[in-house]
């Protein structure tokens, strides 16, 4: 059985590139015997970056492949010589992805084309020992290593952009309708649940031009995640108008009336306001079923003969129209959570302390530890951070562990 090349949820891994190490070098030339350090910085990471594309249909291409790596910038060198910062990774989603944190918030919602959230950022580049060289250190033997690049798990959904959608029970003619009135070519057979992917198509009708989605039909219980009934509505939410399309000729015998109030429901049930939206009410299958469209109240039409398209056609142009002008287009909007600052100091469940925050992170993740010099440096940085001062106030004491990153060192007051 082939898969679909629909996919609207995926699992997403991105990683900033690493840093570029700075450079211990020192000036040699010729008549100049004492040269001073001339180490070069690593360059920046690269970011990892989505942006919307409109020629991007699917996220099929994160279901097997969720990786995405940006690369890393170069290591310095000698002379005072940069290393290069390293190429940034831009991806491809469609429009209408949202991109949800670990905790299942909302953290980015890519609307419009070309809209961009920045997923992974690259870690900073390593200063060289140029950088360190100050009155009391005339010949810094060290460099800073390159930071690792951010890494996420984000969970990516899209949520079609339309005009309009279809809603209806399987089989009430959605696709064979869509297929009628737009380019867009489905699969249709005659047994339920054919649809078993949203379908988009661009319809032109005399001064109107609108996006018509064919969401696959809904059941009752689809609210409560009975089919596939979550993966269907969330392409429902993003629709200005909403299209109720009641079989003249169900198998099951229910009457337009019934479908139309268990439609109902299961819209309610899953978001409240989709019962606020306007919605035309048509009947589908009109030749199959004339006493049946006679009685009906609204608009019938027949995709297979064409019949009340065109004055279909007409009325939800007019609804699209006036619902724009209701609610204009949406702007691409990407909610931005700054990195925080400072750090905090915590008592882990092993008796050992550990400091939390990128700030102190940072400073012992880019350090050579192998260093003594470059120790130095560290316990200077963190004590002007004013992380020894926070750890003598939670309690910590002379010999207790402390943990910052990955490291783990004995405390000393006046050393920390």
């Amino acid at each position: 059985m082939a898969q679909s090349q629909f996919v609207d949820e995926v699992q997403l891994n991105a990683r900033g590139g690493n840093g570029g190490a700075g450079c211990v070098s020192f000036r040699r030339e010729a008549h100049v015997p004492k040269g001073g350090p001339d180490g070069g910085d690593g360059g920046q990471g690269g970011d990892v970056l989505l942006r919307a594309d409109r020629n991007t249909a699917s996220l099929l291409a994160f279901r097997d492949h969720p990786h995405r790596r940006a690369e890393s910038g170069a290591h310095g060198s000698g002379n005072k010589k940069h290393g290069a910062k390293g190429k940034d990774l831009v991806v491809s989603v469609p429009e209408g992805t949202t991109v949800h944190g670990p905790d299942g918030e909302i953290i980015a919602d890519l609307v419009r084309h070309g809209a961009t959230y920045l997923a992974a950022q690259g870690g900073a580049g390593g200063r060289g020992n140029t950088r360190f060289l100050t009155n009391a250190r005339r010949a810094p033997s060290f460099a800073e290593q390159g930071e690792y690049g951010e890494e996420k798990w984000l969970r990516l959904e899209l949520r079609l952009m339309a005009d309009a959608a279809l809603v209806g029970f399987p089989n009430a003619g959605k696709s064979t309708l869509i297929s009628a009135v737009s380019a867009a070519r489905p699969k249709i057979a005659d047994y339920p649940f054919t649809t078993l992917e949203p379908n988009l198509g661009v319809v032109r009708f005399q001064e109107h031009e609108f996006v018509l989605a064919d969401i696959p039909g809904l059941i009752e219980g689809a609210a409560e995640g009975r089919g596939l009934g979550h993966q269907f509505l969330r392409h429902v939410e993003r629709a200005r108008v909403l299209v109720l399309l009641l079989d003249l000729d169900p198998v099951d015998g229910r009457s337009p009336e019934q479908q139309e109030r268990i439609l109902l429901a299961e819209l309610g049930s899953y978001e409240p306001d989709l019962l606020e939206r306007p919605r035309l009410r048509v009947g589908s299958k009109a030749d199959a079923a004339p006493e049946a469209a006679a009685a009906f109240e609204g608009l019938t039409i027949s995709a297979v003969t064409r019949q009340g398209l065109d004055r279909f056609l007409g009325a939800l142009g007019n609804l699209v129209h006036e619902a724009r002008e209701v609610v204009p287009e949406p702007d691409a909007y990407v909610i931005h959570r700054p990195a925080t600052e400072g750090f905090t100091v915590v008592h882990d469940d092993d008796g050992r302390w550990r400091v939390t925050g990128r700030s102190a992170e940072r400073v012992v993740a880019m350090a050579d530890l192998t260093n003594v010099e470059a120790m130095e440096y560290v316990q200077d940085r963190l004590r002007k951070l004013g992380v020894e001062r926070a750890l003598t106030r939670a309690g910590v004491r002379d010999g207790d562990v402390v943990r910052i990153g990955p490291v783990e060192m004995q405390f000393m007051e006046g050393l920390g």
